[in-house]
C-alpha cells in the first residue's frame, strides 16, 4: 500500500485516517476552550502510523491554514506526510506543518504535537526566560523547569529542529520557543493538547507567584520523586 496515494488505502487504512482527522477536530476546539489561542492561531496535529517500522510511510493530520476554528470540522482537516507535502484535503495546510513533521521524523516515539500562543506561556518565551519548576505539579507534569528553545523563522525545518534538539534529552513535553510561544508534545494528539493547557496554568501560576516575591525552587530529588510517582502510578 502507497500511503502517499489515498486511492491505495486499504478501507481499515482509509477507517483510521477518517477517525484521526475526527478527533484531530474536536481536539482544536479544546484550544479556544482553554483561551490557549485567538483568531485563527494554533495548530494541533496527530501522527498515523504506517505500516514501515522507520516510520517512512507515517501521515499526519493537521488543521488547515488560516481557517476559523468554527470551521474546523473533520472534512475540513488535511492530511501530509512526513515532509509536510499535502496526501488528501481541500486546504492549504497550517503554516507550521513542517515544525510538526520534522518532530514525527526525528522523535519516533511522539504521536502528537500542539503549537498555542497562550498569553502567559508566550510571556515567558518572549523573554527567553525557562519557567522554574516551583510548582509540586510542575514537578508531575514537566519533570523539572519548563525550557527555551532557540528564535527560529516559520516556513522550513528550524522550528521542528529547535523543538527535539532541546526537548530530546529533557522529560518535559512543552518547549517555549524564544520570541515566538510553546510547543507540546505527547505519545499521541491528546496528550499534547493536556500538556499545552497545563503549561499556560503553570506559566500564569508562576508569573503571579513571583510578582508576590521570591520563588522557592524544589530540590531536584524531590522533582525526580514527583515526577517518576506521577508518571508511573498517579491515576487508574
Amino acid at each position: 500500500m502507497d500511503h502517499r496515494n489515498p486511492a491505495s488505502w486499504t478501507p481499515e487504512f482509509a477507517q483510521e485516517v477518517h477517525r484521526t482527522r475526527e478527533l484531530v477536530a474536536d481536539l482544536h476546539a479544546e484550544l479556544p476552550r482553554w483561551e490557549l489561542v485567538v483568531w485563527t492561531a494554533g495548530n494541533v496535529s496527530q501522527r498515523i502510523r504506517g505500516e514501515a517500522a522507520d516510520g517512512s510511510q507515517d501521515l499526519l493530520v493537521i488543521k488547515p491554514s488560516g481557517v476559523s476554528y468554527d470551521d474546523l470540522s473533520a472534512e475540513a482537516m488535511v492530511v501530509c506526510d512526513l515532509n509536510g507535502e499535502l496526501i488528501q484535503g481541500e486546504g492549504k495546510p497550517s503554516s507550521d506543518t513542517a515544525a510538526h513533521a520534522y518532530v514525527y521524523r526525528h522523535m519516533p516515539h511522539i504521536g502528537g504535537v500542539v503549537h498555542t500562543h497562550s498569553t502567559y506561556a508566550t510571556a515567558w518565551a518572549a523573554r527567553g526566560e525557562a519557567i522554574p519548576c516551583v510548582l509540586t505539579m510542575m514537578g508531575d507534569e514537566f519533570g523539572g523547569d519548563i525550557p527555551v528553545g532557540p528564535f527560529a523563522l516559520i516556513g522550513d525545518d528550524s522550528i521542528g529542529k529547535g523543538i527535539v534538539d532541546t526537548l530530546k534529552d529533557h522529560p518535559s513535553p512543552a518547549v517555549l520557543m524564544q520570541n515566538h510561544g510553546p510547543f507540546t508534545i505527547g505519545k499521541d494528539a491528546r496528550a499534547a493538547v493536556k500538556a499545552a493547557v497545563m503549561v499556560e496554568e503553570v506559566a500564569r501560576t508562576v508569573h503571579i507567584a513571583r510578582q508576590g516575591g521570591d520563588l522557592i525552587p524544589i530540590p531536584q530529588e524531590a522533582i525526580e520523586s514527583l515526577y517518576a510517582r506521577y508518571q508511573n502510578v498517579y491515576g487508574q
